[in-house]
């Protein structure tokens, strides 16, 4: 029997409860553990943490090349603080092994502690981090005290339609919606990394601007594959259905299209898809 895929879900931040803690992504953690295989075994095996005291090296980020997980969703939460030098040593020395990673993030410098985790930290652009000489002004102007990027995708709660990049990638079959967020953050392909590609893009309904949404590293004979991903909102519960709550300095007003949009369908085919193709099996 094939053996469960072990995903670590790991935020940036220790647990807090007026913030993005690991317990405001249940759903993405409940689907994922509900998968099976025809035979009815479980497709997944699933851990869900936040960070240990900042201040440390985390007991879990910085050996992970020992363990026994085979992927390793982080949801970078952190105000730039959230990883230091052995956390990204060791997921590096993860992905070195073969091991699978998604890390996504949030607006402006919101998660920025994931910078130097080598290319894929190259994949996310921040305000003051990876931005190059010029900033651009900000797309959404809802919020006049977030800074670019903050691609505003629609309200949370809304569904987004998304479009993919040709030649369609096996994370986006059957992929036409995803969750919207007020301020997407920014991913590119970085140069550096010739097996990336953007896979995925979102339309600001803000200014019009198309924008990136998901970049995939291919598996290479020394590193495992990898997604960059614009913003944490896509996996949230929050953005899942509006009436699960959020850190109470979220201000904009949500909708309530999820759960029961059939829009959810093609989330939870994203979320299958991407998770299966980081453990190889896809």
């Amino acid at each position: 029997m094939t053996q469960p895929i072990n995903i670590l879900l790991q935020t940036t931040i220790e647990p807090t409860e007026n913030d993005w803690h690991i317990g405001r992504f249940s759903m993405l953690r409940d689907y994922l553990a509900s998968l099976t295989t025809p035979d009815g075994a479980p497709l997944f095996r699933v851990t869900a943490r936040d960070r240990d005291p900042v201040g440390a090296s985390d007991s879990v980020l910085s050996s992970l090349d020992r363990s026994n997980y085979d992927e390793l969703w982080l949801f970078a939460v952190d105000v730039g603080n959230g990883l230091n030098d052995e956390d990204r040593a060791g997921i590096l020395r993860f992905r070195a092994r073969g091991g699978g990673i998604m890390i996504t993030r949030d607006h402006m410098d919101l998660g920025c502690s994931i910078c130097d985790l080598g290319v894929i930290g190259a994949a996310h652009v921040f305000h003051t981090h990876n931005a190059g000489p010029t900033i651009p002004p900000p797309d959404d102007k809802g919020t006049p005290q977030i800074g670019w990027p903050n691609f505003h995708s629609g309200a949370n709660g809304a569904a987004q339609r998304v479009e993919a990049v040709l030649p369609v990638h096996p994370v986006m079959r059957e992929v036409t919606f995803l969750p919207a967020h007020p301020h997407e953050g920014a991913v590119v392909a970085p140069a550096s990394a010739p097996h990336a590609r953007v896979i995925a893009t979102g339309q600001s309904l803000a200014s019009g601007q198309r924008f990136n949404i998901s970049i995939a590293f291919e598996r290479t004979e020394s590193e495992g594959p990898a997604i960059a991903e614009s913003t944490f909102h896509h996996f949230a519960d929050y953005n899942w259905d509006p009436r699960r709550g959020s850190p109470d300095f979220v201000s904009e007003t949500p909708v309530y299209e999820f759960p029961s949009s059939p829009a959810m369908a093609s989330v939870h085919n994203y979320v299958r898809n991407v998770a299966l193709w980081l453990g190889g099996r896809l």
